[in-house]
């Protein structure tokens, strides 16, 4: 089956994780070894895992807001992964730093940097809604701040709002930044799209409002971007429709694809929806998968060539004749097991479509299990988690956690989420613990073994509420962002 200069190659190679040091000679005399050897390094790229080493041990960087898998789970094979379970808002954590105001970004981690999108409100300005949009840069071992820079452009869309919020629910800097290691890059609903080294020089930006139009959304655009691949994309499902005044009539829906190096567009793709008002919005981010583009909202599930944006499949709908107008999306696509799950809101079930779809499919055509018949599995706002091939979905609405079979929608456990403030943030996981942060900053540990709650920490202020973004993890320390401070856990 193998040539003898192939066998050699891997017989040297047996026992390494690394592709065998020989001389040049001698792999141009041994073609097969050439070919082999060229083969394995280009499989060792396009699958090594985006880590690094700090401080002495293995980390893995936490590059957009769902994490390396793009589905809320860290790396269980990084060492020194042993995750902190005890820990508070006033012990137990490495070091501890004060932010300028609150948002709900994610904190992004590569190598010693720690990225973090923030607002900043200048009360003694003659003009009160005047403030700031910024991008922080923050040193993972000792919490410093090494740069911080004013990304906002005070972009007023119809002349509503403030240079740093829309309404009250939210702010602009709600987005989570994304990193290749070569940029970070900054995005703010507002519009403003802003790229800077990691040491903190502005490279490009620009306004997709001005650039496109002006958003139709009922409340603050909140999408994160997507960099995968080398491209950088950001879908804008929106309403066709003017919103209090904002917007234009007939304003499509579409997905957005950008060079990083320059933030020029390489294409934009119009994603057509038959939903209706509000249920035409959508504040999820696009989720890369197997060569595609996974997109839910506007009451459809849909995968796209990363090419051009050419629509692949299509399967909905959870709105069944696109009845119920309002209602918008929050949750993003999660991918396991062969399944894609889209979280239908205001209670609604949760559905698993089956990868690999090819062209227009609705109700049980290409789609593998829903919830109707379990209402606990439900989520609203809160993006599921996968991990260790189970799904874990988190309801809001029902105040409950649950891990489900990925291949049947079976729950095997759940908990009851403690207290009066809803659990918003999306999940994520390692070291065998769940972590997720309610409204007032109280974050919990859970067993994803058998739904154990192993603690409950007080993170945030006694008044604090809509707290909602996610923990992020690294390596062997947890990265959580209240309204006030960004705290560093091990």
């Amino acid at each position: 089956m193998f040539s003898n200069d192939t066998a050699f190659f891997l017989e040297e190679s047996r026992s390494a994780s690394y592709i065998p040091i020989m001389s040049f000679t001698n792999i141009l005399s041994r073609p097969g070894v050439l070919v082999l050897s060229l083969f394995c390094l280009l499989v060792n790229l396009a699958f090594s895992k985006p880590s690094s080493r700090v401080g002495g041990a293995e980390t893995q960087n936490w590059t957009n807001w769902r994490g390396p898998f793009y589905n809320g789970s860290s790396s269980d094979e990084a060492k020194g992964s042993k995750l902190p379970v005890k820990f508070s808002g006033e012990k137990g954590f490495k070091w501890k730093a004060s932010l300028p105001g609150p948002s709900a970004a994610t904190p992004i981690i590569y190598n010693n940097y720690v990225f973090i999108s923030s607002v900043q409100s200048l009360k003694n300005s003659s003009d009160k809604g005047q403030g700031n949009l910024l991008a922080l840069c923050y040193d993972r071992e000792k919490g410093d701040l090494l740069w911080t820079r004013n990304a906002g452009s005070g972009y007023r869309p119809g002349g509503d709002g403030t240079d740093f919020q829309l309404d009250s629910k939210s702010n602009y800097a709600s987005p989570s930044a994304v990193t290749d290691g070569q940029r970070v890059i900054f995005f703010f609903g507002n519009g403003d799209l802003v790229s800077y080294t990691l040491e903190g020089k502005e490279q490009w930006r620009r306004n997709i409002q001005k650039d496109y139009g002006d958003f139709c959304f009922q409340w603050t655009f909140s999408s994160s971007p997507t960099l995968h691949d080398g491209r950088l994309y950001l879908p804008v499902l929106q309403r066709n429709e003017m919103v209090h005044g904002r917007g234009k009539p007939n304003s499509p829906s579409y997905l957005l694809c950008m060079d990083p190096a320059t933030g020029k567009t390489i294409w934009q793709h119009t994603r057509p929806s038959e939903a209706n008002k509000e249920s035409l919005e959508s504040f999820g981010t696009i989720i890369p998968h197997d060569g595609q583009l996974l997109v839910a909202g506007g009451d459809v599930l849909t995968g796209h060539d990363p090419v051009d944006g050419k629509e692949i499949w299509r399967w909905g709908t959870w709105n069944r004749n696109h009845k119920e107008s309002w209602w918008r999306l929050v949750p993003s696509p999660v991918v396991g097991s062969g399944v894609v799950l889209a979280c239908a809101p205001k209670k609604a079930p949760v559905y698993a479509a089956k990868l690999g779809l090819k062209g227009t499919h609705s109700g049980d055509n290409g789609l593998v299990w829903d919830s109707s018949d379990s209402p606990t599995l439900t989520s609203d706002v809160p993006t599921p988690l996968y991990y260790r091939e189970k799904f874990f979905i988190l309801s809001d609405l029902r105040k409950s956690l649950s891990r489900v079979d990925p291949l049947t929608g079976k729950i095997e456990w759940t908990i009851s989420m403690p207290g009066k403030y809803k659990w918003r943030s999306s999940p994520t996981a390692g070291d065998g613990k769940i972590y997720t942060m309610n409204h007032n900053a109280e974050v919990i540990v859970v067993s994803a073994k058998d739904g154990s709650v192993l603690h409950l920490a007080k993170m945030g202020g006694a008044y604090d509420d809509n707290t909602r973004s996610s923990v992020a993890i690294s390596s062997n320390q947890l990265f959580i962002r209240t309204n006030e401070n960004l705290y560093c856990i091990e």
